[in-house]
């Protein structure tokens, strides 16, 4: 029976091993958590302060520049706050954040994000700002969906979220800033709150 019960012990520290060796496990709830935060009040800025609400898709807003630095900040923001909890999360492992695992996480979602931010720059330039809120979910969406598979499989369930709110966007245009909010906000919380009590405690 002992025997029994350190095979069991063997496999599940193999098991352990590889999980650690092909996917990353140092994503951070509290990074999810602010991330989602500094989304809700960058949504609330951009339409109680700068008076961007599009109703269609082609949306000419004066102050739009400042909507996009906006957006900007918030980015770079939560993009900090991220390496900044995942790196303290990697240290409490033992490990090191930046390694092959996070490199490919890192590639996998690259590829639609760049696509996605061309585009928004594209359609930006042509005046349809509406699609901005839209496009922005779907392709982080995919970005997601891709990071999924070098990480946990909730983070692949988050990018499908992300994707159906990004196509409802494009249908309800007039809601396109709430959706966005509830997407890059609520949803990022709930997951982070999720992450926390599910791996950190």
């Amino acid at each position: 029976m002992k025997e029994e019960r350190d095979y069991i012990q063997d496999i599940n520290e193999m098991r352990s091993m590889m999980e650690r060796s092909s996917k990353f496990l140092s994503l951070s709830g509290w990074a999810g958590i602010m991330a989602g935060i500094y989304a809700l009040a960058g949504a609330w800025i951009a339409h109680a302060v700068l008076g961007f609400n599009p109703d269609a898709l082609l949306y000419h807003s004066p102050g739009f520049s400042n909507v996009a630095l906006l957006a900007m900040g918030v980015l770079v923001l939560a993009f900090f706050t991220a390496i900044y909890f995942s790196g303290q999360k990697a240290r409490k492992r033992g490990e090191k954040i930046w390694n092959h695992t996070s490199r490919r996480l890192l590639m996998s979602m690259m590829v639609p994000l760049a696509a996605g931010g061309l585009l928004v720059l594209v359609l930006i330039s042509k005046g349809l700002t509406g699609l901005v809120a839209p496009l922005t979910l779907l392709f982080y969406g995919l970005a997601l969906y891709n990071a999924g598979f070098y990480t946990i499989r909730e983070v692949k369930i988050m990018g499908i979220i992300q994707i159906v709110l990004g196509i409802t966007s494009v249908w309800f245009i007039e809601h396109s800033l709430l959706i966005w909010a509830i997407g890059f906000g609520v949803i990022h919380i709930l997951y982070g709150i999720y992450m926390h009590y599910r791996y950190e405690r």
